[in-house]
């Protein structure tokens, strides 16, 4: 019993994440997302709606450790550099728990941006209240917003294109695609695609 007993409540962990991960619902095309209050690595509260002069947000889910993130970091400052002064500036979120990922802490955030030198916001989801809305289940998970008259509109959600590890080897950019679709005021051509990354640590 005394070794069965670990193996279970281990077991039930594993069975939560799981389903967590499958079941998880959130955002769909179309849908309008709601503004959230996430502290920024400079100490600083962000909002969407502190970016009065934005057309939209390219909303990512990210954090320090997921080799994954790491591979598009340089990209996700290349998005923020080409479409920030666009009206679409990067957005980046760690939603990690960092008692189970200590290497995602704020303090830790705050060195990564600093070594990066992050050109874009990146903001600490601490209470894990915001990825649970967007229906986000990786790092990287990009959620693309057209501000309209009735709110944030989820116009993208997915990759960011079609090649993690080599950069120089892709061949379907599917976040700046939509993005150059929503500036020419035409259809995004492929809304959805799969996330590819690590899973969030709840």
């Amino acid at each position: 019993m005394k070794f069965r007993l670990p193996v279970l409540a281990l077991f039930c962990v594993f069975l939560t994440i799981t389903t967590y991960s499958q079941n998880s619902t959130g955002y769909e095309i179309g849908d309008v997302a709601t503004d959230f209050s996430l502290k920024n690595v400079d100490g600083k509260m962000v909002s969407l709606a502190d970016y009065t002069d934005a057309k939209g947000y390219i909303v990512i889910f990210s954090c320090n450790t997921c080799p994954y993130v790491v591979a598009y970091e340089d990209r996700m400052i290349e998005l923020h550099n080409k479409y920030n002064n666009k009206g679409y500036p990067v957005i980046a979120i760690n939603p990690n728990n960092p008692e189970l990922s200590p290497g995602d802490s704020f303090e830790k955030m705050k060195e990564r941006s600093k070594d990066k030198n992050f050109p874009f916001a990146y903001v600490f989801d601490e209470k894990q209240e915001i990825f649970p809305q967007y229906g986000a289940t990786r790092t990287p998970h990009v959620f693309l917003l057209e501000k309209t008259a009735k709110g944030n509109v989820v116009r993208y959600i997915g990759a960011i294109d079609d090649n993690f590890k080599d950069a120089s080897a892709v061949k379907e950019t599917f976040l700046e695609n939509a993005i150059d679709a929503l500036m020419n005021k035409k259809e995004v051509p492929v809304t959805t695609t799969r996330a590819i990354g690590c899973t969030i640590k709840v």
